[in-house]
């Protein structure tokens, strides 16, 4: 899926600003937000990480933007609760307006569940070996970033079979496949004006890959 959240590679926004002993929440409705996700997938309204991934991928651009971390969440939490049929889009706008009321504290629930998988199918790639990114976009979502789409690297380790995010988002089951890290020059990623020495390393699945 081409959208403006796939800002790898892109330039404009300025260095990452990396807090020493940053806090997992800046604010109380940071922690409320991640609550009501955790609840969210509890109550069907996501159907699986993956399924996430794809509603924040989803929610305005402008807002994607501005909002930061958590406020992307929250968007994400408005669309799935009314898609899922739980809410209706006037009840989240309703409840937004009200103001809210600080938790003391917060407890975080159970993490996402481990998506490692086995296959009886040998995996097509081995390490040390050259092979090409597909170079096509998707409709849904997808875990190759537009940045590396028809990129050559080289296979650098082999992880086994794991969910594929791009089918498990759409409810279309998990279908696993063999995952790689891919390892790729600044070069080929940026061309000839990238600074020397750069390597970037991917997790990619297999389908995303092809010899050279």
């Amino acid at each position: 899926m081409d959208g403006v959240h796939d800002l790898g590679g892109k330039q404009g926004f300025g260095p990452v600003e990396v807090a020493p002993n940053d806090h997992a929440f800046h604010e109380h409705w940071e922690g409320r937000v991640f609550a009501m996700v955790q609840s969210a997938f509890g109550a069907g309204a996501f159907i699986n990480l993956d399924h996430f991934r794809h509603t924040i991928e989803r929610i305005d651009p402008v807002a994607y933007l501005e909002d930061g971390y958590f406020g992307r969440w929250l968007g994400a939490l408005e669309t799935a609760l009314v898609e899922a049929a739980l809410l209706e889009a006037d009840q989240v706008s309703r409840r937004a307006a009200r103001p809210a009321t600080p938790p003391e504290r917060f407890e975080r629930g159970d993490g996402p569940m481990h998506a490692a998988r086995s296959l009886e199918t040998a995996p097509a790639y081995a390490v040390g070996q050259l092979v090409r990114t597909a170079t096509h976009g998707k409709p849904g979502h997808t875990r190759l970033p537009g940045y590396a789409r028809g990129r050559q690297g080289i296979i650098k380790a082999l992880h086994g079979g794991w969910v594929f995010p791009d089918s498990h988002a759409h409810g279309k089951g998990e279908q696993p496949e063999h995952l790689y890290t891919v390892q790729f020059s600044g070069e080929e990623l940026w061309g000839a004006d990238c600074d020397g020495g750069i390597e970037v390393c991917l997790d990619l699945f297999e389908s995303y890959l092809e010899v050279v």
